[in-house]
């Protein structure tokens, strides 16, 4: 059976395939058009978040069995669409769940500390420190829009912190957020109390633009804003307005609905209380290799012997 990696996956995920008996391609960087031409050869494929698993593609894809996403996002695939031609659609969530709640952290000590703009000072060679007042998180209120692995990750990471947990995930049932630590809140009430808000849910009909204008207007004015999910869950115009007019106090964004971002479709990038990063919430050594090798072994499993796991579009078996 034959395999074809469309994005860049670690050589352990290769190997594995290999060992596993399977004949691997490995072809990056192809257009719609040229994927399209040779999809049709293959019986599994797998992907990252550049390759676009779109109705056109798997219309072409005649002997496909299955798609492998080396991650957790699938918002690049047409689930129903390969649902209803019998194509299993799988994705490794905890491959990259703890860097990509990390990543969050992060931004938010950035953001609270001023650190990118102070580096930036610096290296332009002034030494403005009275202009770079930061704030302690100890003691504050973190607000998370979804528990699920990586929001799961964030609150305990939050806690570390001394920090108080909050979350809106009406998914989540009363018991499992009380052994976490975390108290269930509803949206607005979530917005009104916390001092750092972090969203950790996938882009869905259900979460498109959950993050409004009405949203940001129930924010504390000094609060933070963070968003290294996915997206589209934050709508950007609204959440540019909120720090023009000083409604919150800072933003950090690592998803954005138009990707590759730059200051021509996302004004975000030109405010200064606006940090950004180019979709780095998986990117770490550790997190690529270890998607890789859930991927991989998943992927030959099923083809191999039929075993079904970690599928958003079958039971697994």
């Amino acid at each position: 059976m034959k395999v074809l990696i469309s994005d860049n996956l670690s050589q352990a995920g290769i190997d594995i395939l290999e060992r596993a008996g399977l004949d691997v391609d490995v072809k990056t960087g192809l257009s719609q058009g040229e994927l399209k031409a040779v999809i049709g050869n293959y019986d599994g494929l797998i992907i990252r978040s550049a390759t676009q698993v779109t109705a056109d593609l798997l219309e072409a894809a005649h002997r496909l069995k299955v798609v492998g996403r080396a991650g957790i996002g699938l918002d690049n695939v047409d689930i129903s669409n390969a649902s209803q031609r019998g194509i299993v659609v799988m994705n490794a969530p905890d491959g990259n769940a703890t860097t990509a709640a990390e990543h969050a952290i992060a931004m938010m000590m950035a953001l609270s500390r001023n650190i990118p703009r102070a580096c930036q000072s610096m290296k332009e060679g002034r030494w403005e420190k009275k202009k770079f007042m930061g704030r302690e998180v100890t003691g504050k209120t973190f607000g998370v829009i979804g528990v699920g692995r990586i929001g799961g990750i964030a609150v305990n990471r939050a806690q570390g912190l001394k920090m108080k947990t909050i979350a809106y995930d009406p998914h989540m049932p009363e018991e499992v957020a009380e052994k976490i630590g975390v108290e269930l809140v509803s949206l607005e009430e979530l917005a009104q109390r916390s001092d750092c808000i972090s969203v950790h849910v996938p882009l869905t009909a259900e979460t498109q633009n959950l993050v409004s204008a009405d949203f940001f207007e129930n924010m504390k004015n000094d609060a933070i804003f963070i968003d290294c999910a996915r997206g589209g869950v934050c709508d950007e115009k609204a959440l540019y307005d909120a720090l023009v007019n000083k409604k919150i106090g800072g933003a950090a964004l690592d998803v954005f609905s138009t990707e590759p971002t730059t200051i021509e479709n996302c004004p975000l990038l030109g405010l200064e209380n606006f940090i950004c990063t180019p979709h780095l919430g998986a990117s770490t050594s550790e997190a690529q290799e270890s998607v890789a090798l859930i991927i991989a072994e998943q992927l030959a499993a099923y083809l191999l012997k039929g075993v079904v796991t970690n599928a958003v579009n079958v039971p697994s078996v």
